[in-house]
């Protein structure tokens, strides 16, 4: 069994292990930013909602697929330093459902952040609360299956 699991006991009795997919926890943050699509060097995005180590949300007018490079630059920590990393497009919310409050928003994966900048970077964030989760966690069937058995 997973150590640090969520377990929740379905009624008939059957207990399910939750999987946290994210590698790293997204903290909440207003964070100005700028989101340079690379095809056409065109801002695409000013405004963070949430970032981690490896990542970040920002809220964007343009229309983005999935997968697209970006080139990020951004400023945090209390010591004023400056993030720059390219990125690619892993997700596009499209603001239609009710818990996307930003409106369509883009999830960037950095692919070129420097490892020191990126260890700055999370223990500043540990400072910050993560964000409300917006859905459940996904059930880890096969830890379930496994819990069975023991």
């Amino acid at each position: 069994m997973q150590q640090g699991s969520p377990h929740v006991t379905h009624a008939s009795g059957l207990r399910f292990i939750r999987r946290n997919d994210r590698r790293e926890v997204r903290k909440a943050v207003a964070l100005g930013c700028q989101v340079i699509r690379e095809r056409d060097f065109r801002i695409i995005a000013t405004q963070a909602l949430d970032l981690s180590p490896d990542g970040m949300l920002v809220r964007t007018t343009s229309f983005v697929e999935p997968g697209e490079n970006m080139l990020v630059c951004f400023k945090a920590t209390s010591l004023g330093l400056w993030f720059d990393s390219e990125a690619s497009v892993a997700r596009v919310i499209q603001g239609r459902r009710t818990e996307d409050k930003g409106g369509v928003a883009l999830g960037l994966s950095f692919s070129t952040l420097d490892r020191v900048k990126r260890l700055i970077l999370r223990g500043h964030l540990r400072r910050i609360p993560p964000p409300l989760p917006r859905r459940a966690q996904r059930i880890d069937w096969t830890a379930t299956v496994r819990s069975l058995s023991t």
